[in-house]
This record gives C-alpha cells, sequence and structure tokens, in this order.
C-alpha cells in the first residue's frame, strides 16, 4: 500500500507530517530528493558557507526559483525543503530505509534550458523573478485555486511552458511513480513524500499501474492539528534504499 503525501517546500508541515507517519507505521518513507540534493540539503544545515560556495556554479534561472522558496519559506518560519528534513529525520530515528526517488535535478534542469526557446527562457526568468515579490496572502489565494483547478492549471502550465512541463512534471512523474511501484513490490507499507503538485499526474499513473494507494493533500495535511513532538529530532543511523 502506497500513502501519497502533498507537501508544499514553504510550508511549517513537521508536526501534521509527524502525525501521519505514526499513524501509517510505514516500512519505508520515499522523498522527492536525489542524491545530489539530499547532499545539498545536509550541508545547508551543516555548513551554509559551503553550501554557498557548491551552488556557485548552478543555472542562474535555477538560483532565482530557488530564492523565491526561500523567500516564501521564511514567511512561514521554516527553512525551504523543510518538510524533507522532516521525512529524513522521522526515517534516521525510526531506523527506517529512505529512498531518494526522483531524478537528479541539476542535469534535468540544464537539459531542459537546452531544449527550451528562447522565448520561453524569457516568460520563465520573468516569471522566476516576479515571484520574489509576491506575498504570503497571494501564495494562499493561488493554493486555493490551484487546488480547486488543478487540471486548468496544468493545461496553462503546458500552454506557456511546454518544455517545463514536459520535463520538470511529466518526465519526474513517470520516473518516481517507476521508483514507487519498485519499492511497493519490496514493502508493504509505502509513504512517498511529494510535492502537491505531482500528486493528480503520480495517482494517474499508479492507477494505470493498478496499484493500490492512498492519497492525502497538501490542504489535508496542513488541517492536521497535532500537539508539540520531538520526535524528528532524534539520531540513529540511516539506512538508504536503492530502487
Amino acid at each position: 500500500m502506497i500513502t501519497l503525501i502533498g507537501t508544499g517546500h514553504v510550508f511549517n508541515l513537521t508536526q501534521p507530517l509527524l502525525s501521519v507517519f505514526d499513524e501509517k507505521q510505514p516500512n519505508i518513507i520515499c522523498v522527492e530528493l536525489d542524491k545530489q540534493r539530499f547532499n545539498a540539503l545536509m550541508l545547508k544545515q551543516s555548513d551554509p558557507e559551503a553550501y554557498k560556495k557548491m551552488n556557485k556554479n548552478v543555472p542562474a534561472l535555477y538560483k532565482l526559483l530557488a530564492r523565491f522558496q526561500e523567500g516564501m519559506a521564511n514567511e512561514y518560519g521554516v527553512t525551504a525543503g523543510a518538510e524533507m528534513l522532516t521525512s529524513i529525520n522521522y526515517a534516521r530515528s525510526h531506523q527506517l530505509p529512505i529512498a531518494f526517488i526522483d531524478m537528479n535535478a541539476q542535469r534535468l534542469f540544464t537539459r531542459m534550458l537546452k531544449t527550451m526557446s528562447f522565448s520561453e527562457k524569457i516568460k520563465l526568468m520573468f516569471t522566476g523573478f516576479g515571484g520574489l515579490f509576491v506575498s504570503k496572502k497571494r501564495v494562499e489565494k493561488e493554493l486555493k485555486n490551484f487546488e480547486k483547478n488543478f487540471d486548468t492549471y496544468i493545461e496553462q502550465i503546458g500552454k506557456k511552458f511546454p518544455t517545463l512541463k514536459r520535463v520538470l512534471i511529466d518526465e519526474r512523474n513517470l520516473y518516481m511513480v517507476q521508483q514507487l511501484a519498485v519499492a511497493n513490490e519490496q514493502h508493504e507499507k509505502v509513504i512517498a513524500v511529494v510535492g502537491d503538485g505531482h500528486i493528480p499526474g503520480i495517482r494517474r499513473l499508479l492507477e494505470d499501474k493498478e496499484l493500490d494507494f492512498e492519497t492525502i493533500r497538501l490542504s489535508e495535511l496542513r488541517d492536521i492539528k497535532t500537539p508539540e513532538s520531538d520526535s524528528s529530532t532524534a539520531s540513529f543511523s540511516m539506512e538508504y534504499e536503492e530502487l
């Protein structure tokens, strides 16, 4: 059984995630990360200066979008990717294997930019730059509209940014489902923590494969009220699972 949990990289979801993990008692936790992003996330926590130096060579547009995420995360009192750290720390504290089910983000982004038309790059750059000035209130409003009209949003993205949709959404969805299918063969209870925007696409692909799954969307996750807990801070050895 696969439990898909839709998250947002800029929200404080620690307690709701811990509550779901405790309830579901998974045998493995899968996260929307590749090994390179995992290592970068760990380095960011342990040595911010080294992390900044490492990021000097990443594409400018990649940096711009990352700055938008960081800015919004600060609005919610967390760092971008905090939900992935929560998932990783839970696996560590409960001695669970963790699987990195995403494609290599930097290679994917580089390939996308190489195949993207000039006009699409310009539109994406202006969209990313404009995102630096989006308010928390605007994000909340857009999130509600997104959840109600997902298909319309994806259609609009496909028209405005066809290369981005194909590479960053469709290809990754297919890859992650392939990884989840393998995890499902090896473990009775699988939890997958992915961006909420990937949930509808992944769900359709899992249905095509006739795999048993359930979903917890971001809106449901944010509505979970839980007491304070320090479950995510315990430290044990971690087993990494190659799928």
